[in-house]
């Protein structure tokens, strides 16, 4: 399975929802790694994710040399990675989601 089986599986909205996902990170890094990393669409190996759950999408971010201020710009309990939640294409916010990635990629 590749990362477009794994999006074509998935079900409305998080299909959508995935597939704007990968635009925004191929538009932002035209020539990012990609692959299927524990199961789920890895970038960068593994700087990002992004996740099909029950009723919403989990777009995930290494915290990997991020201070605390910025740590709190995500969701999640790890001290890894964390996320932003996504439950409708609506609520994609591409600017601020090309600033997190920016941020992570710099770190």
């Amino acid at each position: 399975m590749n990362v477009e089986d794994y999006i074509i599986k998935q079900k409305s909205p998080q299909k959508e929802i995935c597939q704007k996902l990968r635009q925004i990170l191929f538009k932002t890094f035209p020539h990012v790694k990609e692959e299927l990393k524990w199961g789920v669409p890895s970038y960068d190996n593994g700087k990002y994710y992004f996740v099909s759950l029950k009723s919403h999408v989990n777009l995930g971010f290494s915290m990997k040399g991020l201070s605390k201020e910025e740590n709190t710009l995500f969701k999640g309990s790890g001290k890894t990675m964390k996320h932003i939640e996504i439950h409708s294409l609506d609520e994609i916010d591409e600017k601020n989601i090309v600033k997190l990635l920016r941020l992570i990629k710099n770190e």
